[in-house]
């Protein structure tokens, strides 16, 4: 039986906390007196009430949350994260309806960056700080920020930390799981401060510099500039984020233990890593030999712009320094497959994930094998380790699903007259939190045209990419709610 009393403390405590982060873009207001101050004001303001309303009126309980309440928590705490933080837009003069607001929301905390705004510079620093914060929120700060604080208010996380977490590998990091969130916690935030320092070297200013490290750490996409990183025309600025949209896209228990034992040689020993930087590589190398076909760009900058829109790609940032529409079809297939596969798991970044993509292959190598061999018995080993068959069918499930959600999504997006290549990409590219699609959605448009029924469909997708699919569908699930 869920204790819904239980979940509603904690959602009070998370309102308090969520109040708490918007401090920063309250600040940016007061120093600009700008006018986006007055609504996040009234937004932090009744967060709190909300929040103490919600502590005051339901139980409070010692005991570890199950495994259903966790799942329950999350899709909770998500889908009011959209809602509250759609607030600010929906109450500003910039976001034409609800819809709008609550979509730019949702691409916000899933760092998905997909925008409805045809000029987000018109919008106060204020609320760009706001959009931009809510990626570096999204991409760990929000799960790992219950995870890391609730249980010091009194509160069980295990469950909740299985829960966002699926998709993680089974290695622990520390024995207990608030140590482990610290210890990840402490390198997101050094990540940060270190991404911020590189760009107000390179010459950003220091707010687009805070925006974009925001941005790029939660692997979101948000930029102060309608042009995004394009708008700078800068080879340091571009390496530096390609640089972070990297390192946001690796799995934090590698950082911890790279950290830990003080050595970069920790990286290649994982598998993952070297299979992302692969795919990575064997992209930009094909990208770089297909755009020097065209006389406008030389080598440098041929590498460059490869370089930066599939570190994007991969990574789900979705940062763009050139229009890759005008490309040639191979380079845009490629950055469509490399944003569908993602990064690697337990990192900031979407997609299906490098770990689940190596599983997949070698699943089929081993089919192959079995096709020759009938009688012998192939493992699965990665790392020296014998997947089990449950592991395997795991991943196996897992993109049956994603193909599934993506050929629905597709057909109710084409019901309400969204082109076809426009429906496919688009609802692919909210299931992997990249941002910009193909189509009429490309790096230079964005999804303002879209009809209202549309817009809704792509935030849950979004929702359910965040989410890893399984844990917003379970919830629909009949025997979710049996005793």
């Amino acid at each position: 039986m869920i204790r819904y009393g239980v979940l509603g403390f904690i959602s009070g405590q998370f309102l308090i906390l969520f109040a708490i982060s918007m401090l920063l873009p309250i600040a940016v207001g007061l120093s600009y007196q700008d006018e986006g101050l007055a609504v996040l004001s009234y937004t932090a303001l009744g967060c709190v009430l909300s929040g103490l309303l919600l502590m005051r009126v339901c139980p409070r309980s010692q005991a570890d949350l199950t495994l259903r309440e966790g799942i329950m928590l999350v899709v909770m705490l998500w889908t009011g994260v959209m809602i509250v933080g759609a607030i600010p837009f929906i109450f500003s003069p910039w976001f034409p309806t609800a819809i709008d607001a609550i979509f730019e929301a949702t691409a916000g905390f899933t760092t998905t960056g997909g925008t409805v705004l045809p000029d987000v510079e018109v919008l106060p620093r204020s609320i760009q700080m706001w959009r931009c914060f809510s990626h570096w929120l999204g991409g760990v700060g929000i799960i790992l920020l219950a995870i890391a604080i609730l249980p010091l208010l009194g509160i069980g996380s295990m469950a909740l930390y299985k829960a966002q977490a699926g998709a993680m590998k089974s290695e622990r990091l520390k024995p207990r799981v608030i140590e482990t969130a610290r210890a990840l916690w402490k390198f997101y935030v050094a990540a940060t401060l270190i991404q911020y320092a590189a760009l107000r070297f390179a010459g950003m200013d220091w707010f687009d510099s805070l925006c974009h490290t925001f941005s790029t750490m939660g692997t979101g996409g948000f930029s102060t500039r309608t042009a995004s990183v394009g708008y700078y025309n800068s080879a340091p600025i571009e390496y530096i984020i390609v640089l972070f949209m990297i390192i946001a896209g690796l799995n934090f228990t590698v950082h911890y233990r790279a950290v830990r034992d003080r050595s970069i040689l920790t990286y290649f020993r994982d598998i993952e890593f070297r299979v992302f930087l692969s795919i990575i590589a064997v992209a930009t190398f094909l990208t770089t030999i297909s755009l020097l076909e065209n006389q406008r760009y030389g080598l440098e900058l041929a590498f460059r712009r490869a370089l930066f829109q599939v570190a994007s790609m991969a990574s789900t940032t979705g940062f763009a320094t050139d229009n890759y529409e005008l490309w040639a079809p191979l380079p845009q297939m490629l950055l469509f497959v490399v944003g569908a596969l993602g990064a690697n798991t337990g990192s900031t970044a979407g997609g299906i994930k490098s770990f689940r993509f190596y599983v997949i292959l070698l699943s089929l190598k081993r089919e192959f094998k079995k096709m020759v061999e009938r009688r012998a018995v192939f493992a699965i080993r990665i790392g020296g380790q014998v997947l089990s068959e449950a592991q395997v069918h795991s991943a196996l499930s897992f993109v049956l699903m994603v193909v599934m959600f993506l050929a629905v999504a597709s057909c109710m997006l084409a019901a309400l007259g969204v082109d076809m290549l426009t429906s496919v990409t688009t609802a692919a590219s909210c299931m992997f939190s990249v941002g910009p699609a193909f189509g009429t959605v490309g790096p230079a448009e964005n999804y303002a045209h879209l009809p209202g029924m549309a817009k809704l469909i792509l935030s849950i997708c979004m929702l359910a990419g965040r989410v890893e699919f399984f844990t917003l569908l379970l919830v629909f699930a009949p025997a979710f709610w049996r005793k």
